[in-house]
């Protein structure tokens, strides 16, 4: 069974401006992919709008909480998925991108009557999108397994980092008291919603900064095997850390993401 979305966001409403709403892949092989992620978490899917090309919804228990979209055959962009930040108002939203040397990629454009969705970089370069909604909320159902866990932002620069999706978005930031690690959490309306991690020099050569989204599983060890089964890779072995066990993996088209199992939470 799934749980409706609570802590999320209002049943009937809009996420609260700033908090991630939906994530979205762009690959070249729908088929493929689809494919592969319904193996893995169970996902289902029907067509979404068609504005930037063929879409389609990943539903589970017919509860959306992703979409997957077809690259045009020449466009050679990396594969990854983009979170979704929520906005009141996308066009001015992409206004205050702009504003704080940020580029904005795609849009502000409408997805028929689902809303209206923008494609943006930071300032230091990552991705990411930016929703309002109207009759797409956006993920419909959160906390079960093959559902968006958590969205983290890696990058060199924390400070410069937070300080354009602070000013962008209205977050409150918390910074992790640690001499050893380089964290800040976002905040909106008091809950964490996304984390800003310091890497340092440890960022991949081929990526700069970058946003990660973690799927909730119930067996992260499981979830890695099944992974690899499908023609996935393993980038970095389950660990266990202070939120649950954690693992870094690779879809058969190069997206990477992580599937977690929230410490605490049995998915019975």
């Amino acid at each position: 069974m799934t749980e409706a979305r609570g802590s999320a966001g209002l049943d009937g409403e809009a996420y609260p401006p700033g908090t991630p709403c939906w994530v979205s892949l762009m690959v070249h092989g729908m088929a493929a992919t689809q494919d592969f992620y319904g193996a893995l978490f169970g996902w289902e899917f029907r067509p979404g709008p068609q504005q930037l090309g063929p879409y389609v919804r990943a539903l589970l228990d017919g509860h959306e909480v992703a979409g997957i979209g077809q690259l045009p055959s020449d466009r050679h962009l990396p594969i990854a998925w983009t979170p979704y930040l929520a906005s009141a108002d996308a066009d001015l939203t992409a206004e205050r991108v702009r504003h704080c040397g940020g580029t904005v990629g795609v849009g502000p454009l409408d997805a028929a009557d689902a809303g209206r969705m923008a494609i943006a970089s930071d300032s230091s370069g990552a991705v990411f999108g930016i929703w309002q909604a109207a009759a797409h909320l956006g993920t419909a159902v959160t906390g079960v397994p093959g559902t968006p866990a958590w969205n983290e932002l890696f990058t060199r620069d924390t400070a410069g980092a937070a300080k354009f999706y602070e000013t962008v978005f209205g977050y409150q930031e918390e910074p992790l008291a640690s001499a050893d690690v380089d964290y800040v959490t976002l905040r909106v309306e008091g809950r964490p919603v996304a984390g800003i991690r310091g890497v340092g020099r440890g960022l991949p050569r081929d990526r700069g900064a970058h946003w990660l989204t973690s799927f909730e599983v119930a067996d992260t060890d499981e979830a890695v095997t099944r992974v690899t089964g499908l023609g996935g890779h393993l980038l970095k072995p389950a660990r266990d850390t202070p939120h649950g066990r954690v693992a870094t993996v690779v879809d058969p088209e190069g997206a990477v993401f992580s599937v977690v199992h929230t410490e605490g939470r049995s998915h019975r």
